[in-house]
């Protein structure tokens, strides 16, 4: 089947998926020019809804705030830098992982650099850590993203630690997300990134994934935009709620 028409579907099936969570998609627009992160979060809890996105694009960082900062009940989990970029490395993760990778030698892979690291210690849902990175490197039309998710196993407490390297494509996105559906305990992601489609610039992606995620969970979304000539990013973002002044 075509991958376009795959991709196509897979959005179809984000739309109906009513929670599937934290999301990231790796990919590259039609024009070939930019390199794509796109970054989302939900939320069921009080604390976990109570989010903003900010970008700080001087540096290429997105990072989570605090919509209400007296409702907050614990940060750890929620309140961290989810995009950054050093040394033409681009990281995106839902947790405190992002920086422990950006900060880490540019030829050594996620799993290396997070071997200490494992699933989140929420019980009962165990949220996956998801994360991915993109190197821009020498100038090349082979581009790749590594996308690695870190999940409880299913029979004991064994971290799950799934690599993923996939291609880059005009047009098109690869997705992994931190729950497959909704339910309690929520259900872990688990199979291959899968495709989506990545049309426009990047207020139309914007505007394409936050039509599609569920209206009554989705908190924030952003999307990054990588110039692959020189290296410069876009942050675009969208949020469910607005900061209260404090």
């Amino acid at each position: 089947m075509n991958k376009r028409k795959i991709a196509q579907e897979n959005l179809e099936l984000l739309r109906q998926n009513p929670y599937p969570g934290r999301g990231i998609i790796c990919g590259m627009d039609e024009s070939r020019r930019y390199l794509i992160q796109v970054y989302w979060i939900m939320g069921r809890s009080e604390n976990s809804r109570n989010r903003i996105f900010v970008a700080d694009e001087k540096f290429g960082k997105l990072k989570t705030e605090a919509a209400n900062p007296d409702l907050v009940k614990d940060p750890s989990l929620i309140i961290y830098t989810a995009m950054a970029e050093k040394d033409l490395r681009y990281v995106v993760s839902n947790g405190h992982q992002t920086m422990a990778v950006i900060h880490g030698p540019t030829d050594r892979g996620i799993l290396s650099l997070l071997k200490k690291w494992s699933y989140e210690p929420d019980a009962p849902n165990f949220t996956p850590r998801i994360t991915a990175s993109i190197f821009l490197g020498e100038d090349s039309e082979n581009y790749t993203a590594e996308m690695a998710v870190f999940r409880k196993d299913g029979q004991n407490e064994t971290c799950l630690k799934i690599p993923h390297l996939v291609n880059l494509k005009p047009g098109l996105g690869y997705c992994v997300t931190t729950y497959s559906g909704d339910g309690n305990p929520l259900p872990s992601f688990s199979g291959q990134p899968y495709l989506l489609p990545l049309s426009g610039d990047s207020e139309d992606i914007l505007e394409t994934f936050w039509d599609a995620l569920n209206e009554d969970n989705r908190v924030s979304l952003a999307v990054k935009f990588i110039e692959i000539a020189t290296g410069t990013s876009k942050i675009n973002v969208v949020n469910q709620y607005s900061q209260v002044e404090v």
